[in-house]
């Protein structure tokens, strides 16, 4: 008995794009684990570039909220888009973002615990929505950021309200220039967060697993080329710094025109304001990523329904 499914071979094919009888060969070859599946696509050229995927797995709203030199994000998930533009849901999301503004913390629990605004506990609201929504909600995850001087500048892409939406991201800009120099900078390097989905500030801040992960796929490809062991040390060491410069926030090229390195554009919005500028810290929140999420036939839950 084959150890994937077909729902993995087409999760596979969607997460790289190759042919159905790769993925197959692939995933027998993994014992069914797609993520090592991926890898092993990757490593044989078969599967696209790592695609840093920008499909939600989930619904409900991101919200953001900024006082000054403190920003807060938060990811509010629910079963349907439908209750994301419910009066009500919003409402919470709202009002619960603001008060994770004030705890400055990324505890979701310690969230939970707080008081709200309209009575009891976030946590307690949270409940009562679910009641009387009719749907499972959970906050996901929240990212606070701070300056000592500056500003923090909020964006929403896909709003559907007011600082509610899809994407949700802060930029943290460290210093004494004005807001006519820093809200527009920040509004910028914002929108490049949003489209070119960055993994962290810097190469030194990405995850050690990433990199390792990335590390045995390109040794795997060095491998396959039949060069010297020298030259593939080589092949290997230039891939890993690749992919940390292209996913590493400072060192990405500026969307707007594409070959400019956010570090540089910084600098130079400091060096024309007369001060330094510093881009201390961000926060990206995309609704659902990560999650899997399960796909549903309606016509045969219906007809298992009316069955039933």
């Amino acid at each position: 008995m084959a150890a994937y499914t077909a729902a993995d071979v087409k999760a596979l094919r969607e997460k790289t794009g190759a042919g159905m009888m790769d993925c197959k060969k692939a995933l027998a070859d993994t014992n069914g684990d797609v993520e090592a599946a991926v890898d092993a696509l990757r490593a044989k050229g078969l599967a696209a570039a790592a695609k840093k995927s920008s499909r939600t797995a989930a619904e409900g709203l991101v919200g953001v909220a900024v006082n000054g030199t403190r920003g807060v994000a938060v990811e509010v998930n629910s079963e349907t888009d439908f209750v994301a533009k419910n009066d009500q849901f919003q409402d919470f999301v709202r009002k619960a973002t603001e008060v994770a503004l004030t705890l400055g913390s990324n505890d979701v629990d310690a969230l939970k615990s707080a008081a709200y605004p309209d009575g009891g506990t976030v946590g307690e609201k949270l409940t009562d929505n679910v009641a009387t929504i009719g749907e499972n909600q959970q906050i996901r995850r929240i990212k606070s950021v701070s300056v000592s001087q500056g500003m923090i500048v909020p964006y929403m892409h896909n709003a559907q309200a007011a600082n509610l939406g899809k994407i949700g991201v802060l930029v943290a800009l460290e210093s004494s220039a004005g807001a006519d120099v820093l809200e527009p900078l920040g509004k910028q390097l914002a929108m490049h967060i949003a489209a070119a989905f960055p993994q962290a500030l810097d190469a030194d801040s990405l995850d050690p697993e990433v990199i390792e992960r990335e590390r045995k796929v390109a040794a795997e490809k060095a491998a396959e080329s039949g060069k010297p062991a020298e030259v593939q040390e080589k092949m290997v060491d230039g891939a890993v710094k690749k992919f940390a410069k292209e996913n590493a926030l400072l060192s990405q090229l500026f969307v707007m025109d594409n070959k400019t390195a956010i570090a540089d554009v910084v600098a130079k919005a400091g060096k024309d304001a007369g001060t330094e500028i510093v881009l201390k810290d961000y926060a990206r929140f995309q609704l659902g990523e990560g999650i899997e999420k399960e796909e549903s036939d309606f016509a045969a839950e219906v007809a298992a329904a009316v069955k039933g």
